[in-house]
Parts: structure tokens; C-alpha cells; sequence
């Protein structure tokens, strides 16, 4: 289930101890789950081992938690695992101000899966669409015949869908298999069926098979969201500016529509979150970037913004996003990795279009958090604030000397570069 009150005033004061603590009350985690978030839940050597080659150690990063999230009536507590300052920060904020409006409103489709078999070498193709449609019910069966636990639990191929390409090799067949996950990702099953299938479509068509695999523009299995934002949530603190925020974030957002060069950075805001919870969850990120990246062009025929955002008759700001979404809640490193483990826990998802769900409405949140700041006081105000800490780790700065030279440095009406940081850190040094 997820947590009991994603609401947490001053969780941003507490220590990490603390932080966990009040997490494991709001999400009845036990002490193994607090300790897979501690240090001495690091993953170890053997299982890293078992999970790529030429292992030579680990790696970590941060994992924060965005608050204030109400998602389709629920409250969660939404974790990222991410190097990048104020990124937690901006969709927690973002989620807060849209709590008077109700929250985030989900629609997920059903985990199904492409994979396509390529054939080349035919005389006439429309001969070969029409003996694979033939067939179509058979081939399913053979597919379905692979001992998976997904076939058994009811998921499986569902369809066989051709498709006539033009290209530099000439013109090819591309057959799709699409094939219901359920709650995988189902990467391996969805390859493996393809490759299963592969001889029955070279002998029916005639042709030569050539590429057997997944794609990752996972157009059956789309998660959607929508939200709205009243004008007084987006005003600043004791302002009556609504009105003209929500003006600048839809100019910033038309900009984002018309310019590609500004679409990859618009996005970019969106995957901070997106791959963030990924990451978190055990979840193939660079899969999910791929098809939220792809699903843009080939719906817009051209690059543009993943998020859509407009005016509603009341003056609101309401925003929606739909993209591909292909994650699981059963194998991969969802089910090896303990803080992966702990994440999911956490939020306490059944299915995997709840945890598809929960992720672009972090993705929405995201590009919100960086429209409103850009359009307003600009992004590297609040950026760099929050930054100020890593920067002066990276200045020398230990112990209490760095939130001692983060401090000064907030304080500060002048710009906050490295080269400011490291004289500030000096100058304490020197009194």
C-alpha cells in the first residue's frame, strides 16, 4: 500500500537517521529495509558479480525522497536516485501545489511488449503479409507454447501485426509480436519468442530472417497523466502573480514545441525524475529514455516537448503527458538489488502500470518545477542554492566547515561559482 501521508513538513530539516525513521512509520518498513537505505545495505560484490561481468566494485548514489505526491487519491512518497541538486526538491514543491486541485490522475495501458522479426529477400511482399495472416493463429500458439512463467500466469503473445518498410536495403517485412508482460518488463521473453518464432516466419513468407528482437518504442503499453495548478497555487509566497507565472510557463513550454535545440533540455527535466525513479526501482532507465525519447518524434513527426500544457476555463494550468513506459515489478534487478527492493516497497505498488503511473506523474512535476523557475527568477538561483553544499565538498570543505560555507555562500547577493567557494572556505579557515 502506498504511504499513509506523503504531507511531511520540515523532512528537508531532518538527519538521514531521522529521515528513515519517520519513512518506515508513513510506510511500515522493517529494519531490513532501513538497512538496504543505510550504508550497510550496499550492494555487495556477490551479487554485483551475478549481475554483470568484470566486476571490479560499486557505485553509489544519493536516493531522496519527493514528497507530497497524491496520485489517483493515494499519497506517496516517490524515491529517486539521482547526483543532481534541487531536482527532488522542485517536484516536491510542485507536487504541493497541486494538492488543492486534487493531485495527479493516471491511465495506464496494459504491459504489452513489441518484438520484431525482420525479413528480407521477398519477391512479393503482400503475398507474404497475407500467408503470415493466414497462419496468425498458430504462429501465436507457438509462441505461447515457450515455457514462461508469463504465459502460465495468462500473459503471452496476443497478436501478430505485419508491416511493409522501404529502405537503403530495399523493402522488407517486419512482422510484430506483441506480447503481454503482465508485470515484467518482460525483455527476455518478448526476445526469446522472437527468436522462437523466427523459423516458422522464414519458411511461411519465404524470405530471409534476419533481426529477431524488442523494441523499445513500446507504443501498446503508454502511462498518461494529468494534473491541474490554480493560479493561486503558482503565485509566489504572499503575491497575487498567478496569472502571469502561468503565462510565462506556457510561453516557456511553446518555446520547448517550436525548438528542438530547447525540446532536448525540456525533456531532459522531464527524465530527471523519470530516470531517477527508475534507477530507484531497478528499472531499465536507458529502455525507458529511448521510448519516451522516440514516442515524441514519431507523434509529432518532428522533436518537441513530452509534456502538454494549456489554459483551462477557470484560469488553471493543467498539464498531461503520455509516453511508452516499460517497467516491472517481478525479475530483473527489481528482485535483486535490496535498495531496489526497499524502493518498490516503499511505494507500494501491485502492478507495474501503477509503478508506470507514478512515474510520469513525477515526470509532469519535474517539467513543471523547471518551467516555473526558468520563466520566473531563473533556473540557477534555486539551483545553485541547493548546490552549494557538493560545491564546497568539492572545494575541500569537511565536517562542519560545508554546511558552514553552503550557508555564507545562500547568504550571499553575489553569484555562487566554485572559485567564490573556495575563498569563502579559506577565509574560515583563516579566522
Amino acid at each position: 500500500m502506498p504511504v499513509s501521508n506523503s504531507r511531511v513538513p520540515g523532512f528537508h530539516r531532518l538527519s538521514a537517521d531521522e529521515r528513515r525513521q519517520l519513512v518506515a512509520e508513513l510506510a511500515g518498513l522493517d529494519e531490513n529495509d532501513l538497512a538496504a537505505w543505510a550504508t550497510s545495505g550496499e550492494l555487495s560484490e556477490e551479487v554485483a558479480e551475478h549481475m554483470i561481468e568484470n566486476v571490479v566494485g560499486t557505485m553509489s548514489l544519493p536516493i531522496g525522497l519527493a514528497t507530497n505526491f497524491i496520485i489517483d487519491g493515494a499519497h506517496f512518497l516517490i524515491p529517486y536516485v539521482i547526483e543532481e541538486s534541487s531536482v527532488v526538491a522542485a517536484a516536491s514543491n510542485m507536487a504541493k501545489r497541486c494538492i488543492g486541485t486534487g493531485g495527479f490522475r493516471t491511465d495506464c495501458d496494459a504491459s504489452v511488449m513489441i518484438a520484431q522479426v525482420q525479413i528480407l529477400g521477398l519477391d512479393d511482399i503482400a503475398a507474404a503479409i497475407t500467408a503470415v495472416d493466414v497462419k496468425k493463429d498458430e504462429l501465436i500458439a507457438e509462441c505461447n507454447r515457450l515455457d514462461s512463467t508469463i504465459v502460465k500466469l495468462g500473459g503471452g503473445c496476443k497478436d501478430i501485426v505485419c508491416r511493409r518498410l522501404e529502405s537503403d536495403s530495399g523493402p522488407m517485412l517486419v512482422i510484430h509480436l506483441l506480447i503481454d508482460c503482465l508485470d515484467a518488463m518482460g525483455a527476455n521473453t518478448v526476445n526469446t519468442m522472437a527468436e522462437l518464432i523466427a523459423p516458422s516466419l522464414g519458411k511461411i513468407t519465404g524470405g530471409k530472417v534476419n533481426l529477431r528482437i524488442m523494441s523499445n518504442l513500446a507504443t501498446h503499453r503508454m502511462a498518461r497523466v494529468e494534473a491541474r495548478w490554480s493560479p493561486e497555487s503558482m503565485a509566489d509566497d504572499g503575491e497575487e502573480n498567478g496569472e502571469s507565472i502561468i503565462q510565462g510557463i506556457i510561453e516557456a513550454y511553446n518555446f520547448a514545441c517550436a525548438d528542438p535545440y530547447r525540446a532536448a533540455t525540456h525533456n531532459k527535466g522531464v527524465m530527471n525524475a523519470i530516470s531517477a525513479v527508475a534507477v530507484a526501482c531497478g528499472q531499465d532507465w536507458r529502455a525507458i529514455e529511448a521510448g519516451c525519447h522516440s514516442w515524441v518524434a514519431y507523434e509529432q513527426g518532428k522533436y518537441g516537448s513530452m509534456t502538454k500544457w494549456s489554459i483551462d476555463e477557470e484560469g488553471s494550468l493543467v498539464g498531461t503527458m503520455e509516453c511508452p513506459m516499460a517497467v516491472g515489478i517481478v525479475g530483473g534487478a527489481s528482485k535483486v538489488h535490496p535498495v531496489a527492493m526497499t524502493n518498490l516497497k516503499l511505494l507500494g505498488v501491485e502492478s507495474a502500470s501503477e509503478l508506470a503511473g507514478i512515474m510520469v506523474c513525477a515526470g509532469l512535476a519535474q517539467n513543471l518545477g523547471a518551467l516555473r523557475a526558468l520563466s520566473t527568477s531563473g533556473i540557477q538561483s534555486g539551483h545553485m542554492k541547493l548546490h552549494a553544499e557538493n560545491m564546497a565538498l568539492s572545494a575541500g570543505a569537511v565536517g562542519e566547515e560545508v554546511g558552514q560555507v553552503a550557508e555564507i555562500m545562500r547568504r550571499s547577493d553575489s553569484p555562487i561559482t566554485q572559485t567564490a567557494v573556495a575563498e569563502v572556505l579559506s577565509k574560515l579557515r583563516d579566522d
